[in-house]
């Protein structure tokens, strides 16, 4: 019979994350300018925030207008990826999974190396209780971006609930590596529980002492 692990207070998953503005490319002083640059410049009263750096500023506040402007950037085909994958945060917020489950895939279509929507979609299936999913999109969120150190701690979690010990020990020592002490030592009751239940179940007579 197969053991039930008893996950800590501390050991629930961490939550969706939010894209925020990719940094722009930062130009090198040293390089030569192959065309005279105008001495006048000509001042604009508009906004000096894209349609989505807009919707980031209202969505940080928890300000409803932010769905809105999200898709009047996908619309503006600005960070068409990333206002998809805030778009489904807030939907899945709501309580609409299927609205959320559609805009993290329509990220993920539009770049499929999409991290965030990787690790959002997988912690949508999660929610759902559908574990092979939410693996198969946290391993992939992991591959895309390996400093990211929530996926590794929620990709644990569900390795662990598929009985996959031996290799939740190690990603969640992949966690503990990203991360400050502090944090580290919030996984330590967790990862002391894998030990012991890999141990039981190559020893057997280990579970019954």
């Amino acid at each position: 019979m197969g053991q039930i692990l008893k996950f800590p207070a501390r050991a629930s998953k961490f939550g969706y994350k939010r894209v925020r503005k990719r940094a722009k490319v930062v130009e090198n002083p040293d390089q030569l300018h192959l065309f005279a640059q105008p001495a006048a410049q000509i001042l604009s009263f508009a906004s000096p925030l894209s349609p989505f750096e807009q919707a980031l500023m209202f969505d940080e506040r928890g300000d409803l207008k932010a769905a809105e402007l999200y898709v009047q950037a996908i619309e503006g085909q600005d960070c068409v990826a990333d206002a998809y994958c805030n778009l489904g945060i807030i939907e899945s917020q709501k309580g609409s999974t299927t609205k959320a489950f559609d805009c993290f895939t329509t990220s993920l279509k539009h770049n499929p190396r999409h991290s965030e929507a990787h690790y959002n979609l997988g912690n949508l299936y999660f929610e759902l209780n559908d574990f092979r999913l939410a693996q198969i999109h946290y391993e992939m969120a992991a591959e895309v971006d390996p400093s990211f150190a929530n996926v590794f701690f929620n990709l644990a979690l569900v390795q662990s609930i598929n009985n996959e010990l031996a290799a939740a020990i190690g990603t969640l020592t992949k966690y503990q590596e990203l991360v400050s002490a502090d944090e580290a030592r919030n996984a330590e009751e967790l990862l002391h529980n894998l030990k012991r239940l890999l141990a039981a179940a190559k020893n057997p007579r280990l579970s019954s002492t």
